[in-house]
């Protein structure tokens, strides 16, 4: 399955005797699916069927479907003219014209006159209102299909982004394992310095506790357990991205992993080379979990 955006737009058209049907969907950022509809009066019948499709086809995303109806002008039902009332008025005013000198009667003055001229209401069987729904909940078929091609783009987007910033987190990973300041010799030299310092300092320090102490504080600085969860992270982003899917919440909650092990690595440091690289990872994960709001 591909990544999706939870951004994009569609529009579909179609006819259905007489009948043209237009859909607009857009979806934005949205925790979970939040439908918004605006059908025309009269076909508010199709709201849950339109809610259900929308809710079953994806994950996350504010949606907003607006549905346009319009009828075709050789759809429009026809007038009826009351030919035998219109005759009776026509005489009334030419008799009106000849004994009272009033103005000749005009034919759209007497078309205007209540019940000469009736535009009658369209009768719409069951089969034809069927057929019509049918109709227009294909439109939304194709709607939605370009809706979701439109978040896969945007998606397809976001995943190289994505792996790109999970290629600079391993990267800075590697440096982190790498780096002269955790070798031992130099952990051991720079301890052994540091309890030197503090024995000159003062010679009632009990040497064999400050010694223990330091070794404590070695092991406590040291940060193979980080780099090991980090590059774990890394494998486990990579293949959600490579799975794709509604991975959004998946990958952020990885990020907030990430930033957790990053803290650590700041914390844990007793090298300003180690720091500066905990340093960079927190800015590279804020950019990676930024970008993962607007995955589905």
């Amino acid at each position: 399955m591909n990544l999706q955006s939870m951004t994009g737009f569609a529009r579909a058209v179609a006819e259905h005797e007489g009948t043209s049907i237009a859909w607009e969907v857009k979806s934005v950022n949205g925790k979970s699916v939040e439908v918004r509809l605006r059908l025309p009066q009269g076909f508010e019948r199709l709201e849950p069927a339109v809610r259900q499709i929308l809710q079953k086809r994806f994950a996350r995303g504010n949606f907003q479907a607006t549905l346009t109806i319009g009828r075709a002008v050789g759809a429009q039902a026809q007038p009826v003219v009351n030919e035998a009332f219109l005759k009776d008025l026509a005489g009334l005013a030419k008799r009106l014209q000849e004994q009272f000198g009033v103005a000749a009667a005009t034919s759209d003055g007497l078309l205007s006159l209540r019940g000469v001229l009736d535009i009658p209401e369209t009768v719409e069987t069951e089969e034809a209102r069927a057929a019509l729904d049918a109709a227009i909940m294909a439109a939304l078929e194709v709607a939605l299909n370009g809706l979701e091609q439109a978040r896969q783009g945007e998606g397809a987007a976001l995943a190289l982004l994505l792996s790109g910033h999970i290629d600079t987190i391993e990267a800075l990973t590697l440096r982190a394992e790498v780096d002269p300041s955790r070798e031992t010799a130099v952990i051991r030299e720079r301890i052994a310095e540091q309890v030197r310092l503090l024995m000159d300092a003062s010679a009632n320090l009990d040497a064999t506790r400050l010694h223990m102490e330091a070794a404590f504080l070695a092991t406590k600085a040291d940060i193979r357990e980080e780099i090991d969860r980090l590059k774990t992270h890394v494998a486990s982003g990579r293949a959600l991205l490579v799975g794709g899917g509604a991975v959004g919440r998946k990958l952020d909650f990885l990020a907030q992993e990430f930033n957790r092990e990053s803290n650590t690595l700041c914390s844990k440091s007793n090298a300003a080379a180690i720091t500066a690289i905990g340093l960079d990872l927190k800015a590279v994960v804020d950019q990676f979990r930024e970008q993962i709001q607007n995955l589905e």
